[in-house]
C-alpha cells in the first residue's frame, strides 16, 4: 500500500531498464565462468586421481610392477595440482580474488610446468617406441608411456581452458570493484 506522502517512481514508462540491463550480463557471465572452470576442476580432480593412483599402486606394491610400472619423475611434482584445485575451488563461492591468483600462479608451477618436463622426459622413450615398436614400461598391458602422453595431453587442455577462463573471471571481477570504486 502506498500512502501520499511516500515518493513515486520517477519513470513508469520503462526508461529505467538500462542500469538494469548493463548488470545483469556480467552476473551471467560470471556465472557461466565459475560453471565451465568447476566443471574444468572436476576433470582435473579425476586426472589427478589418476595419477595419485598410478604412484599410489606402484609405491605400495600393491600389484607386481608388471601390471603397474614405476612412475615417471613429473608424476610426483604433478601431484602437487591439487593446491590450484584446491584454490580454485575455495575462490568460486564468494568471488575471492586472492584465491583465484593463488590458483592461476601455482597452476603454472604445479600443473603446466611438470607436464612440460614429462614431456621433454618421456620424449626419448616415446622416440624409442616409435622406432623399434618396444615399450619396456607398461600399464595393464598398454605402452606406459602412450598411456601417460595420453593423459598429458588431456591435462594440457584441461590446464589451459582452466588458465583461461580463471583469466576471464578474473578480469570480470577486477572489472566490477573498479565500478565500484568509481561510484
Amino acid at each position: 500500500m502506498t500512502s501520499r506522502g511516500n515518493p513515486r517512481a520517477a519513470s513508469r514508462n520503462g526508461s529505467d531498464f538500462k542500469p538494469k540491463e548493463r548488470v545483469v550480463p556480467h552476473y551471467q557471465m560470471c556465472t557461466s565462468l565459475k560453471s565451465e572452470i568447476r566443471k574444468l576442476n572436476l576433470v582435473h580432480l579425476l586426472l589427478w586421481l589418476l595419477v595419485a593412483a598410478q604412484v599410489t599402486v606402484s609405491h605400495c606394491g600393491l600389484v607386481s610392477h608388471d601390471t603397474v610400472c614405476k612412475p615417471y619423475q613429473w608424476e610426483y611434482p604433478y601431484l602437487l595440482s591439487f593446491i590450484p584445485l584446491l584454490c580454485s575451488s575455495l575462490s568460486l563461492p564468494k568471488s575471492n580474488i586472492s584465491y583465484l591468483v593463488i590458483s592461476m600462479i601455482s597452476a603454472g608451477l604445479f600443473s603446466v610446468a611438470p607436464l612440460i618436463y614429462g614431456g621433454m622426459e618421456m620424449f626419448p622413450v616415446a622416440q624409442q617406441l616409435y622406432r623399434n615398436g618396444k615399450a619396456y614400461r607398461f600399464i595393464f598391458g598398454f605402452s606406459a608411456v602412450t598411456v601417460m602422453y595420453l593423459v598429458m595431453v588431456i591435462a594440457v587442455q584441461v590446464h589451459a581452458w582452466q588458465l583461461y577462463y580463471m583469466k576471464k573471471l578474473l578480469d570480470s571481477w577486477f572489472d566490477t570493484t573498479q565500478e565500484k570504486k568509481k561510484k
